[in-house]
């Protein structure tokens, strides 16, 4: 069961985080667009702006989310201080009664910066839809999966050593850097990406890439095929027809 661990905070996280940005990028858009054709450049903007507003309303689930999937496993580094939370809830009442309320947003710097990780992931997935319904009516499953599932690994490429940025400073318990304890400043940011470059390389800062994908390019490309199917539906009951210039 140990590759399973915090699986339902991951959960719980991804539905909240999603549900936040899925529903503000579709109603910014909504308000923006008003029936014209969107462009790269308002995907673009857009996907930034909900994702703004995704990392500052989710990122306590995160560093929770983190902390309990990280919980019990065996590190090799001695600075790094163990924990032992019960479950959501203690996790959350022990980071504000040790570490103070802000530390629920541990990583948000990093995160701020993440927000190119979905905004060029929405540019790319719009593009590439509205290129493939200029050739046909509608997005096929595959079409949605395979689509979604490019445009993630883009993003996920250019933006994965600030992701192993975040997650340590999401993890929170690390005596990195002692003189400077305001975690996920800019200064921290550089500081750990020097630290790993020092450590392992350059190529350090994409270790775990490949699993990452893994991870990410499926849940993407099963989320946007989903969404698709969801999106379809709902216009359907509601008797709308969809717009394909959207």
């Amino acid at each position: 069961l140990a590759p399973y661990r915090g699986w339902f905070p991951v959960i719980s996280s991804l539905c909240c985080s999603n549900f936040v940005y899925f529903y503000t990028f579709n109603s910014l858009k909504t308000l923006w667009v008003k029936g014209q054709h969107s462009t790269t450049g308002k995907d673009l903007v857009l996907g930034v702006v909900a994702g703004v507003v995704n990392v500052l309303l989710t990122t306590p689930l995160w560093v929770v989310n983190t902390r309990l999937k990280l919980q019990g496993a065996k590190f090799r580094n001695e600075d790094i201080v163990p924990t032992n939370y019960k479950g959501i809830v203690d996790a959350f009442h022990q980071i504000i009664r040790d570490e103070g309320v802000l530390a629920l947003w541990n990583g948000t710097f990093p995160s701020l910066l993440l927000v190119f990780n979905p905004a060029i992931q929405f540019m790319f997935y719009e593009g590439f839809k509205r290129k493939l319904l200029k050739k046909q009516l509608q997005l096929t499953s595959l079409d949605a999966f395979v689509i979604g599932a490019i445009a993630k690994a883009v993003a996920t490429t250019l933006t994965y050593p600030l992701q192993t940025v975040q997650s340590i400073l999401r993890f929170g318990r690390h005596r990195l850097n002692p003189e400077n304890r305001t975690l996920g400043s800019l200064k921290n940011v550089l500081y750990l990406l020097q630290q790993r470059v020092r450590r392992f390389g350059l190529m350090g800062l994409y270790k775990g890439l490949e699993a990452k994908l893994l991870q990410t390019v499926l849940t993407a490309a099963l989320m946007f095929l989903v969404y698709e199917k969801l999106t379809a539906a709902t216009f359907t009951v509601m008797g709308l027809k969809r717009s394909r210039r959207h």
